[in-house]
């Protein structure tokens, strides 16, 4: 089994910023995709950022230009580095990981939660 850890959520001012990590721990193999979605109040979970085993990364276009998906292989750890918040990215982020400890398969953090209010 594949345990992820995450931390880094809270309140934060408009304009202001937060990193979010994600710590994967178990029986690892290998780690492929590390994403990270979040679900508002009201709305459905969305794709947040991910980053695949070669760095590449993608962003939802809400968040292009201002969030920062990251990742340490040795530590097998994702990280989301969010800079000029705003209200609209309050929401509850999980972290999600496509790892092998048998065979591939997805496994989600508990969610952190995100406020961004003045």
């Amino acid at each position: 089994q594949v345990q992820l850890v995450e931390s880094g959520g809270g309140l934060a001012q408009p304009g202001g910023s937060l990193r979010l990590s994600c710590a994967a721990s178990g029986n690892i193999v290998s780690i492929n995709a590390m994403s990270w979605y979040r679900r508002a109040p009201g709305k459905q979970r969305e794709l947040v950022a991910t980053i695949n085993s070669a760095g590449s990364t993608n962003y939802a276009d809400s968040v292009k230009g201002r969030f920062t998906i990251s990742r340490d292989n040795a530590k097998n750890t994702v990280y989301l580095q969010m800079n000029s918040l705003k209200p609209e990215d309050t929401a509850l982020y999980y972290c999600n990981v496509v790892a092998r400890v048998v065979y591939s398969r997805n496994y989600w953090g508990q969610g952190t939660q995100v406020t961004v209010s003045s």
